[in-house]
């Protein structure tokens, strides 16, 4: 990290300090340090003035991103963790300015492809300390792009991996993805262990299949699943990351250097603070005795994305059947809020009232729609809303993760068009 402070550094990085940036105060209501009702505000000075230049408000669907938050969140998770570098999953949302800012703080990367490495790799990272390719099953163009750019780090956790390792990254360290206990069901948003994860039995046949072909295991990686609730899952998943280095070095292979505790982490309140101290007694409990020789890292996405984007949608079209009311807004499950089908993300629209502290005394049963012409197109139904018109607003608040990062072009809704206004709270 650079600079006189962390928002400094932030503020200063490359490719961030030419871009215009709207300060905007946390404060700025009675509810003092209410993030969501400062976030409004300036969305509405958005709407009314737009961005304090010569470009005209914005018409259509648009995003505020906070750097801030990503700023306080970084502090957070060093205060709770200042163990455990955060490398952060890039698959999560790849806006190229959150990559710049988390560089800019010290964070290293979580890339899954080919493109992820290239995205980071072109703000100036470091690839081989500050990436972990964390694929365990890599098309072979990915593995020779990460060979040739310097990338030396990945995930693995079946045997077919290994030779197609040896054959085109010979050099590359290896991470023993390990499933994690008694991870899923209603403890995690996506069980990511239904698809990838050694068995407990897996894990000698695998490091014997690594040692035959000659490469470097350097550690064991995990990944609870992804938004945790249950923190308890991490305990049972370092317990097991230690057994996985006792069995390596019971069968003579070079000690272990890394530990990646994967992600699943949520930002704020009690969710994250119970991870953070499950993971810091398990570290103590598994890993004292090894903890001075090992690097420990996490992969978090949604932690730094989810809470620092809000989504503004502008309602396009309304149809009014006796007491329903029914519109259609200009962004959809086909863009940015894909996130309801992929992600679980249960949509709250707040109507935007124009003037400051209005508020509406009656409301209706209402459906709100996307833009395309697909009925699976749906945001909310029997949702209550305020009598709006054609041209109103409705926002949505943590729009950060797997958001954009999957929306589509479908129907000629192009999802990347969605323009981005860039901020800082104080």
């Amino acid at each position: 990290m650079v600079g006189g402070s962390p928002m400094q550094a932030v503020l200063t990085a490359p490719g961030i300090k030419d871009k215009k940036i709207l300060p905007f105060n946390r404060d700025v209501t009675s509810l003092k340090h209410n993030h969501a009702a400062a976030v409004t505000s300036l969305i509405r000075d958005i709407i009314v003035s737009g961005a304090g230049d010569a470009a005209p408000p914005p018409r259509s669907a648009f995003h505020v991103f906070d750097l801030a938050r990503i700023v306080d969140l970084y502090r957070s998770w060093r205060r709770a963790m200042p163990r455990v570098r955060p490398y952060y999953a890039v698959k999560c949302n790849p806006d190229a300015t959150l990559l710049t800012a988390l560089a800019a703080l010290g964070a290293g990367f979580d890339c899954a492809s080919a493109a992820e490495i290239e995205s980071v790799l072109a703000i100036g990272v470091d690839p081989e300390h500050d990436v972990v390719y964390a694929n365990p099953c890599k098309p072979d163009h990915h593995l020779e792009f990460a060979a040739a750019a310097g990338v030396d780090l990945t995930t693995f956790d079946s045997a077919d991996e290994i030779p197609k390792i040896k054959r085109l990254h010979p050099r590359c360290r290896l991470l023993l993805r390990i499933k994690a206990p008694c991870s899923g069901g209603d403890d995690v948003k996506v069980d990511l262990g239904l698809k990838y994860g050694a068995n407990a039995d897996e894990v000698v046949p695998l490091l014997l299949a690594a040692r035959r072909e000659g490469v470097h295991v350097a550690g064991v990686s995990f990944h609870v699943g992804s938004g945790a609730s249950n923190a308890d899952v991490y305990r049972g998943a370092v317990e097991a990351a230690r057994k996985a280095f006792d069995a390596a070095a019971a069968l003579g292979m070079a000690p272990m250097s890394v530990l990646d505790v994967g992600g699943g982490f949520v930002a704020g309140g009690k969710t994250f603070d119970d991870a953070a101290d499950v993971i810091n007694e398990s570290l103590d409990c598994y890993f004292g005795d090894l903890l001075s020789n090992i690097e420990v890292i996490g992969e978090p996405g949604r932690y730094f994305a989810e809470t620092a984007f809000t989504l503004a949608t502008r309602v396009i079209g309304k149809r009014v059947r006796g007491e329903l009311r029914e519109y259609w807004i200009d962004d959809g499950l086909y863009g940015s809020l894909n996130c309801v089908i992929m992600d679980h993300y249960v949509p709250r629209p707040r109507p935007l009232l124009l003037v400051a502290g209005e508020v509406a005394a009656t409301t209706h049963v209402s459906t709100v729609f996307g833009p395309t012409c697909d009925s699976l197109d749906t945001v909310v139904t029997g949702y209550q809303l305020p009598e709006m018109s054609v041209g109103d607003w409705l926002v949505f608040d943590d729009m950060g993760a797997y958001t954009t990062a999957a929306g589509s072009k479908f129907n000629g809704f192009d999802t990347s068009a969605i323009k981005i206004y860039l901020a800082y709270s104080t």
